[in-house]
């Protein structure tokens, strides 16, 4: 069934979950895995050729525990379970700093850190990814592994005086001349992008872990946001800033304020206190409004941000899904609702590879899948589309059971008639 066929709630439901267990997690369990060497690929490009010389990033390496973890829970796969007891045990015997706790932020094919520097965005993942295996399986050395690691952030990454963390330290934990994530970002002491997956991560462990101190640090991000991520004028997001939340640049990034939109206000749900709720909820509306208005081009896709503009991304595709439905399941308004099957459509058009399997992770403006990006590699995991599928699916299932019972109500309403 195509998009174009799409007449109910369910049946988009069933696309995704199709998509999910017929595409995205059989070429996943299909090309990552290294059988020779163990764990996971650093890069696989458009063609299925490995590239076994490029690093394995803790990045890619917890996405990928993160989604194999979230597959085994959600839907009771076996072989996505056994991915993810793999890759459990890569983290734990390769990825994982046993003297100085957290994750390397790479290392080669042989184990051996090719950069071992604490960036906390890297640090991040790891939580997110263990207190989802945890969900899934229970295993206690996942909840303990988060434990410590929240304990090392708190004393080497918090910022007890203006709030949030800085971006990242050295191998021990010692302040990092250049902390950038990535050559695109700035050189600076804290970003949007690590804040975001660090309260990500946060909402993820205070569903394992009811701890006093992650709670307090949890609320605190949302602050964060609240006050000094978020600009009220603009409707988006700033994105670099120095220890005071001074920002340091104009630029916008329409594929992360969809993604915090939705983020923000599950990390909100969260802390089930109704005053904070009501202060988000208006913000998670306001970066919907605001991508709605200016961040989609005219073939339906969310534009990139940057020296990125020139082409087109996965994830904000994936992202803007989520954030558009929970805009309009936060909202009613039909106007959140009418770009979420448009971003499905291109998705199926552009972005999945229905010859060969996978998704292409980057597009020429024209639609042409970009060579230079692999469907594997260092930032290019399967955690975004996986995660859109999950959550869309909960959410389209939240959407139809709603719709029936409006029905029903209505149906009753004219039997009284």
């Amino acid at each position: 069934m195509s998009v174009e066929e799409i007449v109910s709630f369910s049946e988009f439901r069933q696309q995704l979950l199709d998509e999910l267990s017929g595409n995205i997690l059989p070429f996943w369990l299909a090309h990552a895995f290294d059988e020779t060497y163990g764990g996971f690929y650093g890069e696989v490009d458009l063609y299925g050729q490995i590239k076994n010389e490029t690093p394995r990033t803790a990045i890619l390496g917890t996405r990928i525990l993160w989604t194999f973890s979230a597959a085994a829970r959600e839907l009771g796969d076996v072989y996505a379970r056994a991915a993810a007891d793999r890759m459990f045990e890569y983290f734990s015997d390769v990825l994982w700093d046993s003297i100085l706790k957290g994750v390397y932020w790479s290392v080669d094919r042989y184990g051996t850190p090719v950069e071992d520097r604490k960036h906390h965005y890297a640090q991040a993942f790891a939580l997110y990814s263990l207190a989802e295996y945890y969900r899934a399986t229970g295993e206690a050395q996942a909840l303990a592994y988060a434990q410590e690691l929240f304990s090392v952030l708190e004393q080497f990454a918090y910022d007890p005086q203006w709030g949030g963390y800085i971006e990242g330290r050295s191998s021990n934990w010692q302040p990092l001349e250049d902390m950038r994530l990535s050559e695109k970002d700035l050189n600076c002491d804290k970003s949007m992008n690590t804040m975001l997956h660090m309260l990500e991560a946060f909402t993820n462990l205070r569903r394992v872990w009811p701890d006093n101190l992650l709670a307090i640090r949890h609320e605190g991000l949302i602050e964060v946001f609240l006050n000094h991520v978020y600009d009220p004028f603009s409707r988006h997001q700033r994105l670099f800033f120095d220890h005071r939340w001074q920002s340091l640049s104009d630029d916008v990034s329409y594929g992360h304020d969809i993604e915090a939109s939705w983020l923000l206000w599950e990390a909100a749900e969260i802390n089930d206190d109704p005053h904070l709720i009501q202060r988000v909820r208006p913000v998670s509306l306001a970066l919907a409004q605001a991508v709605l208005e200016e961040g989609i081009a005219p073939d339906g896709y969310i534009v990139n941000e940057g020296v990125d503009a020139a082409t087109i991304a996965w994830w904000p595709q994936v992202e803007g899904m989520i954030g558009f439905t929970n805009a309009y399941q936060l909202s009613g308004a039909q106007k959140y609702w009418q770009p979420v099957l448009p971003l499905w459509r291109f998705i199926q058009n552009k972005m999945i590879d229905h010859k060969n399997g996978g998704w292409f992770k980057k597009l020429h403006l024209d639609g042409t899948p970009d060579a230079r990006i692999g469907k594997i590699g260092p930032w290019e995991g399967p955690y975004h589309h996986a995660r859109g599928c999950l959550e869309m699916a909960a959410r389209l299932k939240q959407l139809s059971l709603a719709q029936s019972n409006g029905q029903a109500a209505k149906n009753k309403d004219i039997e009284k008639s």
